[in-house]
């Protein structure tokens, strides 16, 4: 049972449930243990949502040719990469000396009511004092730590997914 010698498909599921996974945990953090996210913390949400999505598509579409492998490889590669960058910003933040950490700004829900969406996404990520703060840790790491480990694990395991030239053939019983 080496995942690493699994079927395309089987992997993308695999991405996809750890995904979902991370996802619940966030919800299941705010909604029942009370930590409200920041909006850095929203827009990691979003980019663990886009690679789950398109690890579902290609699990179930899970193409025989190379070429498809390396597009939904490419495709989960960069909705990871983009979460990475969101999350380093944060871990950046979080890391800052408390009197370079900048000012709290208003709530995305406001931002969104009040600004065009680029200015939104732009203004979201600079990050202000509330991505800073560290509300959760587990082995002394913040959420926004381990968020950037995950991204970083899944833009690898994209990779090996996507690029691997040895595809197994799948067991008929």
């Amino acid at each position: 049972m080496n995942p690493l010698r699994w079927t395309f498909r089987s992997q993308c599921l695999l991405a996809f449930a750890i995904c979902a996974s991370l996802v619940g945990f966030a919800l299941y953090s705010q909604l029942h243990t009370g930590l409200e996210p920041c909006p850095l913390c929203i827009f990691q949400r979003i980019a663990f949502g886009v690679v789950a999505v398109v690890f579902l598509i290609a699990g179930l579409h899970a193409p025989a040719g190379r070429g498809g492998r390396v597009a939904y490889g490419l495709l989960a590669l960069v909705a990871a990469a983009v979460g990475a960058a969101i999350a380093g910003r944060q871990v950046w933040l979080q890391h800052l000396p408390p009197d370079q950490v900048p000012m709290c700004g208003p709530g995305l829900n406001y931002l969104v009511e009040a600004m065009p969406l680029m200015s939104v996404i732009r203004k979201v990520l600079t990050g202000s004092g509330e991505c800073a703060k560290v509300d959760w840790t587990f082995l002394g790491a913040s959420m926004a730590e381990w968020s950037l480990l995950w991204f970083v694990l899944l833009a690898g395991w994209a990779l090996f997914v996507g690029f691997r030239t040895a595809q197994p053939v799948a067991v008929q019983r």
